[in-house]
């Protein structure tokens, strides 16, 4: 029994009807909806063979980072893929069982050039295009972001249904390959076709936040809130981007009022993401010493119930920050001993090298930041400050890092380092009210008052515009 979806693709044991929940499913992913993964296992309610519908369960077993939920698809796809005779399968399905197979077992950097081979071979497969984008941004790869879907959008005509959010990814990826401009016009053109890709609206917002053009990404915002502010998978992290240009406005209150609302709350699932986002938002608050006790008690109290293992290092900084920020730094430093001791006995996976490259010198640096050794903090960011993608993230969820390395020298006395940090970050981003307050602060510590006093004038400047 086989049957083929809009582009031709086969699909081995898939009857008509699992054929429409597929592609039901597909739509749900590219569009962020919660209901893609019941879709998804509609398709094999109907059709239990479904080569491609237990591909795609797999994949939304990885895609969220939930290490329960990858150990349960790893488990499932394995009884799967036990009774399977690889000679039935098409070509297509080989290579995604190939890449999900990598994925499952922890190599990442192997199912991304896998996914890249299926790309190349099958432009038009949208699960590898998304799957493949995807794995790029928890890679921090940047130029593969850009280029896995540059590659693919001339086989796409522009009135096929999913042409809008391939360039909603694109847009992504030019956005973090430093394209800006070209980014934000792409995002608008996949906006034109679908006002409710969330994953365009998501990379237009990205690109204000890199331009400094708050007041635009909170207009664009309000703007399109049918479209973006409930019902979403992404929308959480929406909602913190937000808070992000609210906080460049200076508007705290108003932060809060969103982290309360959307971020972290009793109600709140408690996801991997979802917690992510809400610790880089306290964190940035914590920098700037507005402490926020309560707030950080709840937020360590729901990483720590999460219980995560060593599974992907880019959480394991984001819950060091929960635990940092709510004052436990005994917990901090246990999930630090934890990660050391699993480095010792690991197998080669792509977590290991994030972890022992990029992901403990950054939960060290938070630690010793926590504990006022500056110093210290400064000296375990400084080797890796231009490495930190290799674990992972936007530049936007990272530049959290890069801020704590500017307030540790700054808090540390070491000026030199100070102004060539803060040089590079005003060069690159002269709109920022962040960079010029800290430009204030160290101009005040080198005893120039003139000097401290235009840059201040300048970050309200900014802060106000």
């Amino acid at each position: 029994m086989t049957t083929a979806d809009r582009h031709g693709h086969t699909l081995t044991d898939t009857g008509a009807e699992a054929l429409a929940r597929y592609e039901q499913a597909l739509d749900d992913l590219l569009f962020f909806r919660p209901e893609v993964l019941d879709h998804a296992r509609a398709v094999l309610a109907d059709s239990p063979r479904s080569v491609m519908g237990r591909i795609l369960v797999a994949y939304l077993g990885v895609l969220a980072t939930e290490e329960k939920d990858a150990a349960a698809a790893r488990e499932a796809f394995l009884r799967f893929r036990s009774g399977l005779d690889p000679t039935r399968l098409t070509p297509r399905e080989r290579g995604h069982t190939a890449a999900v197979t990598a994925w499952l077992d922890g190599d990442l950097h192997g199912a991304g050039r896998l996914l890249g081979d299926l790309s190349l071979a099958f432009p038009r497969d949208a699960l590898a295009l998304f799957a493949g984008h995807q794995h790029d941004f928890l890679t921090g790869d940047a130029q593969r972001l850009r280029d896995r879907i540059g590659g693919a959008l001339d086989a796409w005509d522009e009135d096929d249904p999913h042409h809008g959010p391939l360039l909603g990814m694109y847009a992504f990826g030019l956005e973090e390959s430093g394209h800006y401009e070209h980014a934000e016009q792409v995002g608008l053109a996949a906006l034109a076709q679908h006002p409710d890709d969330v994953w365009g609206i998501h990379g237009v917002v990205h690109t204000y936040e890199m331009r400094g053009r708050f007041a635009d990404g909170i207009r664009f915002l309000d703007a399109r809130t049918d479209d973006w502010a409930s019902g979403t998978l992404l929308t959480g992290h929406n909602w913190w981007h937000y808070a992000l240009y609210a906080l460049e406005t200076g508007d705290t209150s108003r932060v809060l009022e969103i982290y309360d609302s959307a971020l972290h709350h009793d109600g709140s699932a408690g996801a991997a993401m979802e917690l992510l986002d809400a610790a880089a938002l306290l964190w940035r608050l914590y920098l700037a010493e507005d402490v926020q006790s309560a707030r950080w008690a709840r937020l360590a109290d729901a990483w720590e119930s999460r219980r995560d293992g060593p599974y992907y290092a880019f959480n394991d900084a984001h819950a060091v920050m929960a635990y940092v920020g709510a004052g436990r730094i005994a917990q901090a430093q246990r999930l630090v001993q934890d990660r050391e001791r699993w480095l010792a006995t690991a197998p080669g996976v792509c977590n290991r090298a994030m972890t022992a490259d990029i992901g403990l010198p950054v939960c060290r640096a938070l630690i010793a930041y926590g504990q006022q050794d500056h110093d210290r903090a400064a000296d375990l960011l400084l080797p890796v400050r231009h490495r930190l993608n290799d674990f992972g993230g936007s530049h936007a969820q990272r530049d959290a890092i890069q801020r704590t390395l500017v307030e540790a020298a700054l808090r540390a006395g070491r000026t030199d380092l100070a102004r060539t940090l803060l040089s590079e970050r005003i060069q690159l981003r002269p709109i920022c009210p962040y960079n010029w307050s800290a430009k204030a602060r160290l101009e005040e510590r080198l005893g120039d008052p003139a000097r401290a006093a235009a840059a201040r004038a300048r970050a309200a400047a900014q802060a106000g515009a």
